[in-house]
């Protein structure tokens, strides 16, 4: 498997991770009901100590968030 960051379409996923792909539990995270982006920003919010976090999955939507 050759795994290149540069881009994410260059990378190909394997069997296993195909496999999990489509057995993961989604949801719009817009409106709060994807239930791993909902366990993942609790994770790190009591990591921090705080009462809230967001995920951002790209710099670009972090940086677009800070100037609003």
């Amino acid at each position: 498997m050759e795994i290149n960051l540069i881009s994410d379409t260059v990378t190909k996923p394997t069997p296993e991770m195909l496999q999990a792909m489509f057995n993961a539990k989604v949801g719009d995270d817009v409106f709060k009901q994807d239930p791993t982006v909902n366990a993942f920003e609790k994770m790190v919010a009591d990591l921090f100590g705080m009462e809230a976090a967001l995920f951002f999955p790209t710099g670009t939507m972090a940086n677009q968030t800070a100037l609003s």
